[in-house]
């Protein structure tokens, strides 16, 4: 680890809990002006108290250390609001089904943030007996690539990894997929929902700008 609990999160998370300094001196044996020392900055708890001190706030230590107290309540039920992390060194993809403190390579990751497709990422899907067949309009040099594509539903995603100089494109099985995802190493993670009036046919979509008109359409008639 490259860092310590601060003062602040130990602060932060007692105030969360509605506990006073002494409140939490005596749940770890301390005084309550060795509290204020570590909120202050005048001081840090032993190594041999993170452990105690993540207990009595009912975090991990991984969570004390890096400051980011996770909350996954029904969140990982659903894998519609899965998380994708990937590592800006080697490239790594990691998929979690809610938050997490993530690291590769000495790095603390931050969540991607998904975007809608634009006309600089197209997507082409296309229905075939109990597929979707997903292509990506994009370069696949060994500077610009699509990384991966997956396809989530409620309880369950697909994740297909694409490899520069390769096809920019996969297969699913329909079992429920409600949206596809897919990363670009230099514009990030976009997303396209599967909509009912438009993906359920046997037909494709290359044009971003006619796929909305139809997903405004689709949603008045099936919404």
């Amino acid at each position: 680890m490259n860092q310590y609990v601060t003062g602040a999160v130990i602060k932060e998370l007692r105030e969360k809990n509605k506990m006073t300094q002494a409140q939490l001196a005596e749940k770890l044996g301390v005084t309550d002006k060795t509290v204020s020392k570590w909120e202050t900055g005048k001081g840090y708890p032993d190594i041999t108290l993170l452990e105690p001190i993540a207990d009595v706030f009912r975090v991990s230590v991984t969570e004390l250390i890096s400051g980011n107290p996770i909350h996954n309540a029904n969140v990982s039920a659903n894998m519609l609001r899965s998380k994708f992390y990937v590592c800006p060194i080697c490239g790594n993809v990691i998929h979690s089904m809610g938050e997490g403190v993530i690291g590769c390579h000495g790095l603390q990751l931050s969540p991607l943030s998904a975007e809608p497709s634009d006309e600089n990422h197209m997507v082409f899907i296309e229905r075939s007996d109990d597929e979707y067949y997903v292509r990506i309009d994009h370069e696949m040099s060994k500077e610009h690539y699509i990384s991966f594509i997956a396809a989530a539903g409620a309880d369950e995603i697909q994740m297909i990894k694409l490899y520069p100089e390769g096809k920019s494109e996969a297969r699913f099985k329909i079992r429920g997929v409600k949206k596809v995802f897919f990363y670009c190493n230099h514009d990030g993670l976009f997303y396209v929902d599967i909509v009912k009036g438009i993906d359920d046919k046997d037909s494709s979509y290359d044009n971003t700008l006619e796929r909305r008109e139809l997903e405004q359409i689709a949603d008045k008639l099936f919404g």
